[in-house]
Parts: structure tokens; C-alpha cells; sequence
């Protein structure tokens, strides 16, 4: 099974991951788990949020970039979810030989993440915080799919990123069985 698990706290804003959500969420094998929709008083059931971990082969992160992190409710999922232990630790291998894609969208456009622009850095400077998060739990880190400039991506190119964000978990599903 693939999970993903989405956290936006505006979802009727973003168009971008509506669209992303879309093309992925028909295809058989995939569990989308909404952590604003399930979570609305930030009141995470853990339990819950790790018996759908342990089915997982494939775990998607899936948020918009928010101040160079993920959204507050999926800092907190981390936080309460990922625990020692269980997730990393002694006895911590819940998640170890799972895969994990992180599927992130940004306002500003990659002009921006450089040494010269708005930001100051390349956005490579932003992964590592979730790319260590999944390998501390010995997951498989896979490369992400980074939407940039999300508020002002033109409709085909949004088509185009939700059609090779669909073909990437069709070809995981065929590969995994």
C-alpha cells in the first residue's frame, strides 16, 4: 500500500495539490490520509496514524513548503508519531526498508532558491530536514517532486507535474505488486 499523507492547513486555497491529489488518489493500492481534515483540533490519534504506517510500503509526505518546513499540524504528526522507539531507537523499526517520497509544492519560483534570489539559498538547502527525518528511520529516501512557484504554475504545467506524480506511484504499484 502506498500512503500518503497530506497536511495543508488551506486546502481550498491550493490549487496546486488539489490537482496533485487528483491524479493520484483513484489509482488502486493508495490510501490518502488528510491530516487538517482528520485532525482539525491538532488532537493526533497515534495508534491510528501508526497502524496505517505499519501497512505502508510506500509513505508520501506530501505538504506545501511553509517557512521552509512542513505545516504546523504535520510538525506536530512528526513529533507524536515518529517516537522512539517505535520509529527509530531501540526497538524503533516500524519503519525501517520503507520507501519515502517527499511530494512538496513552493510560492516562490526556483529563480528564487538560489544564492542571488528571494531566498537566499538553492532549495537543496531545505531537503535535508525531511530527508533525515525518513533515513533516522531508516527508511528509503527516494527523490522528491517539488512544485515550485504553485500560485502562478500555468495549467498545463501543473497537468504535467500531477501526470508524472501519477505515473511515478503507477510505476511503484507495478514494481511492488
Amino acid at each position: 500500500m502506498i500512503l500518503i499523507v497530506y497536511a495543508h492547513p488551506h486546502p481550498g486555497r491550493s490549487e496546486a495539490n488539489r490537482t496533485l491529489l487528483a491524479a493520484v488518489r483513484d489509482l488502486p493500492g493508495v490510501e490518502l490520509r488528510s491530516l487538517y481534515d482528520s485532525y482539525p483540533d491538532f488532537s493526533i490519534d497515534v495508534d491510528a496514524e501508526q497502524a496505517l504506517l505499519a501497512q505502508a510500503r510506500l509513505v508520501v509526505w506530501q505538504h506545501p513548503l511553509y517557512w521552509y518546513g512542513a505545516p504546523a499540524l504535520f510538525k506536530l504528526w512528526f513529533e507524536l508519531v515518529l517516537v522512539r522507539g517505535w520509529a527509530y531507537g531501540p526497538g524503533g523499526d516500524a519503519l525501517r526498508g520503507k520507501d519515502c517520497l517527499w511530494v512538496t509544492t513552493t510560492g516562490a519560483t526556483n529563480d528564487a532558491y538560489s544564492a542571488q534570489g528571494k531566498h537566499g539559498h538553492r532549495f537543496e538547502a531545505f531537503v535535508p530536514a525531511f530527508e533525515q527525518t525518513a533515513r533516522f528511520c531508516a527508511m528509503n529516501w527516494l527523490a522528491p517532486l517539488i512544485v515550485h512557484g504553485a500560485h502562478a504554475i500555468g495549467r498545463e504545467a501543473l497537468e504535467d507535474h500531477a501526470r508524472r506524480y501519477r505515473l511515478r506511484l503507477q510505476a511503484y504499484l507495478d514494481e511492488h505488486g
